[in-house]
C-alpha cells in the first residue's frame, strides 16, 4: 500500500478515535435525526454543482460544504456519522453512473475522516472562543468567531490534501502546495462560508426547520445558477480553443494554411495596402538527410520564433507549407516591408540553431528566402490577395535562383516610369 493511501487511513482512523473518544457524546432524538436528514439530502443535490480540478493523477473535489455548522451542532461523533452515510451516498452514486476512480472506495475514506476532523475541529474550536466572542456586543463576536472556524478548518482540510498528494508524487514542489492550499481561496468565499453556516447553525439550535431548508433552497438555487453559468463559459472556452487549435500549427504555434485561406477572404476586400511574403529555408532537404527529421523540426520552428519575433501590430504569421511560411504584412508602407524583411536576413545570419543529433549537441547553420509582393487589397483592383500571395511565391523561386538568402521584391504600387 501506498504512503499516501496509509495516511488517507491514519485520517479516518483518527476521526474515528476522536468520534467514539470525545466526551460530547451526540443524542440520537429527533432533533439530531432530521437535522442529519436534511443535511445528507441537500448535500447529496449540492454534489451536481461540485467544482473539480485535477493535479497529476488526482482530483481535487471543491464541493459545497456545510461541515462547520453540523460539526458544531452535533460535536464529533455526529459530524462522523453524518460524513459516512453522506460520502458512502458519493461513492454508491460513483458507481452507478460508471464514474468511480479506481481508488474510490479508499478516496471515500479519506474524505470521511478529513471532513470528520474540520467539524471536529469546529465544534472544538467553537466551544473554546465561544465566551469570549459573546462579549462583542451586537453579535459581532459570533460572526467574527464563526469566520476564523471557516478559515482555519478550511485550510487544515487543504493541508490533508496537500500532504496526500506529495505522498502520492502528485505535486513535488512548495509552488503546487501553496497553490492548492491558498491560491483559489479569498476572502469572499470564506464570507460566503462562513455567512451560510453560521445561519445554519442558528437556525438548528433554534429548530427553525422551515427557515434552515428555505435557506438551503436558496443556496441550492444561487448555487446553480453560478454553475450554469460557469458551464457556459467553460463551453464556450471549450470552442473558442477548439477552433484555435483546428487554426494552429501544432509544431511551430503559427497560424496554419487553414486560417490563411479565411484571412485571405476578410483581407482581400479590405483597401488595406499589404505586403505579402512567401518564405522558406533554403536547402532544407539537405538538413534532413544530413542529419534527421528531429533536427529539421528544431530548424523550422527556429525560423518560425525567428519571424515572430521581427512581427509588428495587425502582421499575420502563417506556416503554408512545410517549410515554407507566408506573412502579412499591413499598415506599412513598401520600404517599411522591405526593411523588416532584411531585418529578418540579418537575424538569421547573424544566429544557429542548436540540437541534439546521436545523443550529441550539434549546431545547425541555415539560411532563408523571401519573396515580397506589395499591393491594394481592394474591390476594382487587378490583383486579388490569392494572386498576390501566387506573385510573392514566384519572387521567392527568384531568390533562389539567383543564389538564395535573398529578397526578392515587387511593389505593384509604384508609378511607372515615363
Amino acid at each position: 500500500m501506498s504512503r499516501a493511501r496509509v495516511f488517507d487511513l491514519f485520517l479516518f482512523m483518527a476521526s474515528l478515535a476522536i468520534a467514539f473518544g470525545a466526551n460530547h457524546a451526540v443524542v440520537l432524538d429527533h432533533t439530531y435525526i432530521l437535522a442529519l436528514i436534511l443535511y445528507w439530502a441537500f448535500s447529496s443535490f449540492y454534489y451536481q454543482l461540485r467544482i473539480v480540478t485535477r493535479s497529476g493523477n488526482s482530483n481535487i473535489d471543491y464541493a459545497i460544504s456545510y461541515t462547520s455548522s453540523f460539526g458544531i451542532f452535533a460535536g464529533p461523533l455526529g459530524t462522523f456519522l453524518f460524513e459516512v452515510f453522506y460520502r458512502f451516498t458519493v461513492f454508491f452514486y460513483k458507481k452507478k453512473t460508471k464514474t468511480a476512480d479506481p481508488g474510490e472506495f479508499l478516496d471515500t475514506f479519506y474524505n470521511i475522516g478529513s471532513f470528520a476532523l474540520g467539524g471536529s475541529a469546529s465544534y472544538y474550536l467553537y466551544t473554546l472562543l465561544y465566551p469570549f466572542a459573546e462579549k462583542i456586543p451586537l453579535g459581532v463576536g459570533y460572526w467574527l468567531l464563526f469566520l476564523l472556524v471557516v478559515c482555519v478548518t478550511t485550510t487544515l482540510s487543504s493541508g490533508f490534501i496537500v500532504i496526500t498528494f506529495a505522498l502520492s508524487g502528485d505535486i513535488t514542489t512548495r509552488h503546487e502546495a501553496y497553490n492548492i492550499m491558498f491560491k483559489n481561496r479569498n476572502l469572499l468565499d470564506f464570507s460566503k462560508v462562513t455567512l451560510t453556516n453560521a445561519l445554519l447553525l442558528r437556525l438548528l439550535q433554534m429548530e427553525k426547520w422551515e427557515m434552515l431548508i428555505a435557506l438551503f433552497l436558496l443556496n441550492y438555487i444561487v448555487s446553480l445558477s453560478f454553475y450554469s453559468k460557469s458551464q457556459s463559459a467553460q463551453h464556450k472556452f471549450e470552442r473558442d480553443k477548439f477552433e484555435q487549435m483546428a487554426y494552429q500549427d501544432f509544431l511551430t504555434g503559427t497560424f496554419n494554411r487553414a486560417h490563411m485561406d479565411k484571412m485571405m477572404k476578410e483581407l482581400g476586400q479590405s483597401g488595406e495596402n499589404i505586403g505579402v511574403v512567401v518564405a522558406d529555408i533554403d536547402r532544407f532537404k539537405k538538413i534532413n538527410d544530413t542529419y534527421n527529421h528531429a533536427v529539421g523540426d528544431r530548424v523550422i520552428i527556429h525560423f518560425a520564433e525567428t519571424l515572430k519575433a521581427h512581427l509588428q501590430e495587425k502582421d499575420i504569421l502563417f506556416r503554408s507549407g512545410g517549410e515554407e511560411f507566408t506573412i502579412f504584412l499591413r499598415n506599412k508602407t513598401f520600404e517599411q516591408c522591405r526593411t523588416q524583411i532584411q531585418e529578418i536576413l540579418d537575424d538569421i545570419h547573424e544566429h544557429s540553431v542548436t540540437a541534439e543529433f546521436e545523443e550529441e549537441n550539434i549546431t545547425v547553420v541555415y539560411s532563408a528566402s523571401f519573396g515580397l509582393y506589395y499591393y491594394k487589397a481592394a474591390p476594382g483592383q487587378k490583383t486579388s490577395i490569392e494572386k498576390g500571395y501566387v506573385c510573392a511565391d514566384q519572387l521567392l523561386l527568384e531568390s533562389k535562383k539567383l543564389g538564395r538568402n535573398r529578397l526578392s521584391w515587387k511593389n505593384e504600387l509604384e508609378l511607372p516610369e515615363s
